[in-house]
């Protein structure tokens, strides 16, 4: 797809009336990772919107054709995939969690780097051989992702959908392993799990709308192309 290479991206005639492209960006630790990005960029948005004190949830930006609006991280795909905002950042695991044709991810911002991996209680990972499994019962908020993992292997998972506190499931009773995003791994060490197996690994992407890139071809392409040179930079 050929996008316009200039960063002055004037609106077109016509498409005025459409209002300012919006740019959904996630709560959380990808909100203050995106921050040096945006500023490449040429997008500074205002100055409560990467407070996460801040009650608001629509922020105006240096430029009057953007507008950023905050919302929690497995929400930015579903705006973008909606056309409520037509670009945003969001991490590859809600990519692949939900897989909307609606969406297409042209960059790869290097940010919120982490992994969805499989864990377990220590005792269990070393007494029980996963080759032998014909099922088993996992605690994920990512139940499409944990369902693909064991199905490639011949294995049914019975996933408990859990939004939070996933590493207490095993010790209560709920799972016997769960599927969860990973940083440094501490939390699963605190509570007595070990990881073994990533699944992917995770960073965050610029998402687009497919039909407003069809729709406003000018402004939605440059916009690209600025976080591709802010990558660049």
């Amino acid at each position: 797809m050929d996008l316009p290479q200039s960063l002055n991206t004037p609106a077109l005639a016509g498409t005025a009336d459409l209002g300012p492209v919006i740019l959904a960006l996630p709560k959380g630790r990808i909100l203050k990772e995106v921050g040096p990005v945006l500023a490449r960029a040429g997008i500074v948005p205002a100055a409560d919107c990467l407070n996460e004190g801040s009650r608001r949830l629509r922020f105006e930006t240096s430029d009057p054709r953007l507008d950023v609006v905050r919302v929690r991280s497995f929400d930015v795909a579903t705006f973008v995939a909606h056309g409520a905002a037509q670009i945003g950042v969001c991490g590859a695991d809600v990519l692949m969690e939900f897989d909307y044709p609606e969406i297409y991810a042209p960059l790869d911002l290097g940010i919120g780097g982490c992994r969805i991996s499989v864990a377990a209680p220590v005792g269990f990972a070393e007494a029980e051989d996963s080759s032998r499994w014909s099922r088993i019962t996992v605690a994920s908020k990512y139940p499409g992702i944990a369902q693909r993992h064991y199905a490639a292997r011949g294995i049914q998972a019975e996933v408990v959908h859990l939004n939070g506190a996933m590493e207490l499931a095993p010790a209560l009773g709920l799972s016997s392993v769960i599927v969860d995003l990973v940083d440094t791994g501490s939390t699963l060490r605190a509570n007595g799990l070990v990881e073994t197996e990533v699944i992917a690994h995770v960073t965050s992407r610029l998402i687009v709308n497919r039909t407003a890139l069809k729709t406003r071809p000018e402004e939605i392409g440059g916009w690209i192309e600025r976080f591709r040179s802010a990558l660049a930079a």
